[in-house]
């Protein structure tokens, strides 16, 4: 016979269930079997696919490569549509998706999906509640969120959370609202939570927000970064978010928080040439930053140690020079 638990366990806390002989982890909600497979044994490390907006103009091209190793990006396939304008990304272990955008001549909701271990073209996933763009994607293994934007008429900033089930076709959900409207904002997850940085209301915000990604609701105060920015691209291992490039500058500057724990962010380091709106993805050990603006569109990857701060060093090129378009890998911190 099984007794309850006089105490409620912690997000993140692990347990061998006997029934099932599997390793399961408690997500804040519920108890969820942790998955035996690896971005190592699917495509040899974990791989980013990167979204190429402006390269030079809009585009359906994504190029990919290991984050394990270094190197120059190569083709991976096109995407549904040509597109810029920061869309959101968001994936799991087998699938990514693309979120959103510049569609010309109009904002899009339209969601895409890859299959991150074989190259190709993107297929129609489904569609988010609100048409926008300058909006950012994260996740863990089951549900992509996709937070902030510009929704027009009238480039107004909007406060809606989506989600989606990544593993199922469909259309997404009101997942709840940030704490503030703002638009062209970062974010980044872990298996539990996810954040979201900065953006712009009008004016320039420093502010973090986070949510429980296996529950729905409004988002809460997490924090501060260092300064105010917009244009911020995240990453994250289990345990560590980073935000790295933005505007005003643009800056080199990468600031570091602990997920986990509620507080204001910390220099972590400067990548190797400031840029706005850059792409970027992440192992569960190192972080990569892809092309964005300095004030013309840059081709450099850089990467860091996430778990080591410390100023970031070059990892190779992209196929052509990018920003304003969205990153994701099958390996990052929120698998």
């Amino acid at each position: 016979m099984e007794y309850p638990s006089l105490d409620t366990p912690k997000a993140g806390a692990t347990r061998f269930n006997t029934d099932s002989s599997q390793l399961e982890i408690y997500d804040g909600n519920q108890w969820i079997g942790i998955l035996s497979t690896s971005a190592e044994l699917q495509t040899g490390g974990a791989r980013a696919v990167i979204q190429m907006s402006n390269s030079p103009s809009d585009s359906n091209k994504m190029d990919y490569g290991n984050i394990s190793t270094t190197g120059n990006f190569g083709d991976f396939g096109d995407l549904t549509t040509s597109t810029s304008g920061s869309p959101g990304a968001c994936a799991s272990r087998t699938r990514g998706l693309f979120a959103g955008g510049w569609v010309n001549p109009a904002n899009s909701n339209v969601i895409a999906y890859i299959t991150i271990a074989s190259t190709g073209n993107a297929s129609d996933f489904g569609d988010m509640t609100v048409i926008r763009r300058g909006l950012t994607g994260c996740g863990n293994q089951t549900r992509g969120l996709f937070g902030g934007g510009r929704a027009d008429p009238g480039a107004n900033p909007t406060d809606v959370i989506d989600y989606v089930t990544i593993a199922a076709t469909g259309n997404a959900v009101d997942f709840g609202n940030l704490t503030a409207a703002r638009r062209y904002l970062g974010s980044t997850a872990n298996q539990t939570r996810a954040l979201f940085a900065s953006g712009t209301t009008g004016s320039n915000v420093n502010t973090i927000d986070y949510v429980q990604i296996a529950t729905i609701g409004n988002a809460a105060d997490f924090g501060d970064l260092v300064e105010a920015r917009v244009e911020v691209e995240g990453n994250a291992s289990a345990t560590r978010g980073l935000f790295g490039g933005g505007n005003p500058g643009p800056t080199n500057q990468i600031a570091g928080v602990t997920i986990a724990s509620l507080g204001n962010a910390f220099d972590f380091g400067d990548l190797t040439v400031a840029r706005a709106d850059p792409m970027s993805a992440s192992s569960s050990i190192r972080g990569i930053w892809c092309g964005g603006a300095n004030p013309t569109k840059q081709n450099t990857i850089d990467y860091v140690q996430i778990p080591t701060a410390g100023n970031a060093m070059d990892f190779g090129d992209l196929s052509a020079a990018a920003s304003e378009g969205s990153g994701l890998s099958n390996g990052h911190g929120g698998l």
